[in-house]
């Protein structure tokens, strides 16, 4: 009889934690009798039709930190019940308050094993002078009551023990890729028309993402820009490109389904991101055969593109790494430099789109799930 599985997230919004989900959903619905938990109904993902649905509350997006704050053990008391009733063998969250959810249900007297999943770098997430840092930045402290934690790269569990002392068992497991469905999905053509050499972006469009720094670094150079995304700083990133005159030259699409048809018809990926967890667009631009320029931010690129380097060591420069180029965090003018690089010399950018391809199979489903399948299986977590 396969074990029954509790998987608990906020809801399938765009996000690189739900797209997670949805590519895990595919590939350990038959191996185990999973049931997906939501908050919100917002389904952006596509799932199994065999995969059974539960609301454990009905939220909006808009509610307020206290809100939030205040309905943690409500919900923590709710599930705890739900575990309950449904004789789970295993429950495993993904994301911040999901796994404060599932942990408070675990405080509350759940015998279910409690596996929560940490997809950000914490201190880095929480890292601002503001209220929702502070409080979660002592809500975290939870964690350590989890049966086991499961964080996505070497960096995010560096963070945890170094930072803030958690000790308890943590395992790192890599985000992963269906290579099969990217290729399958990338050649619908309905994309912008090409008009010089393009460099690609996906990702939120909020600070953490800083994509004014992509935009600063192209005002000289001859290329486009695709940034593939939608988020709060839409307006102030139109704003920017209208006041540097590149309109015709920088595009803004939108959140997409099907980002891979951008990517597998642009020139080079660029990313410029201040903080990640584990970035799974770096996978799915190499899937696409893109040859990648990254900021060395806390965490993942490094662990991607230079994974015999030191993940603690961060690029002061150019650092041209085995499969891509690393460089400094919030520095326009190095990312141009990198930019004009990958433009110029075309034996570098083949060397890399050829180093993508062979890199991101190691991230490919059929070698990730089964690290997944044995932290579900094992008996003593």
């Amino acid at each position: 009889m396969s074990k029954k599985i509790s998987l608990l997230l906020y809801s399938l919004a765009p996000g690189g934690a739900e797209r997670q989900v949805s590519i895990l959903l595919h590939h350990l619905k038959d191996r185990f009798d999973i049931t997906l938990v939501l908050m919100n109904d917002t389904v952006f993902y596509q799932i199994p039709k065999d995969i059974d649905i539960v609301y454990l509350d009905c939220s909006s997006p808009d509610e307020s930190g206290l809100v939030k704050l205040l309905k943690l053990p409500i919900l923590g008391w709710r599930y705890k019940r739900f575990l309950k009733k449904n004789r789970f063998d295993v429950s495993l969250s993904f994301l911040t308050r999901p796994n404060y959810i599932n942990i408070f249900a675990k405080l509350f007297g759940s015998k279910t094993k409690t596996i929560i999943s940490e997809r950000s770098m914490f201190s880095h997430q929480y890292g601002y002078k503001n209220l929702q840092s502070f409080i979660n930045n002592y809500l975290v402290y939870l964690y350590s009551f989890a049966d086991l934690i499961v964080t996505n790269s070497k960096g995010n569990a560096e963070d945890l023990r170094k930072t803030y002392g958690i000790h308890k068992k943590i395992e790192t497991i890599y985000n992963t890729i269906d290579l099969r469905k990217v290729q399958k999905t990338a050649n619908e053509r309905d994309i912008p028309k090409k008009h010089r050499f393009t460099f690609v972006t996906v990702g939120r469009l909020d600070e953490g993402k800083n994509h004014l720094l992509l935009i600063e670094a192209i005002q000289s150079l001859d290329t486009d820009l695709w940034i593939v995304g939608d988020g709060p700083l839409k307006n102030v990133l139109r704003q920017r490109i209208e006041e540097l005159g590149l309109s015709k030259r920088v595009l803004l699409l939108g959140k997409q389904k099907n980002p891979y048809k951008y990517l597998l018809r642009g020139d080079c990926f660029a990313f410029a991101s201040n903080h990640e967890g584990f970035p799974n667009v770096l996978l799915e631009a190499m899937a696409c055969g893109l040859p990648v320029i990254s900021t060395d931010c806390p965490s993942g690129p490094r662990e991607i593109l230079a994974p015999n380097s030191d993940f603690r060591q961060k690029a002061e420069e150019i650092e041209l790494c085995e499969y891509g180029i690393l460089v400094p965090v919030n520095d326009a003018n190095t990312m141009k430099k990198a930019m004009q690089i990958m433009m110029e010399d075309t034996s570098l950018r083949e060397k890399y789109r050829k180093k993508s391809i062979a890199r991101v199979r190691d991230f490919d489903i059929h070698k990730i799930i089964k690290q997944w399948e044995d932290v579900l299986n094992e008996r003593d977590i």
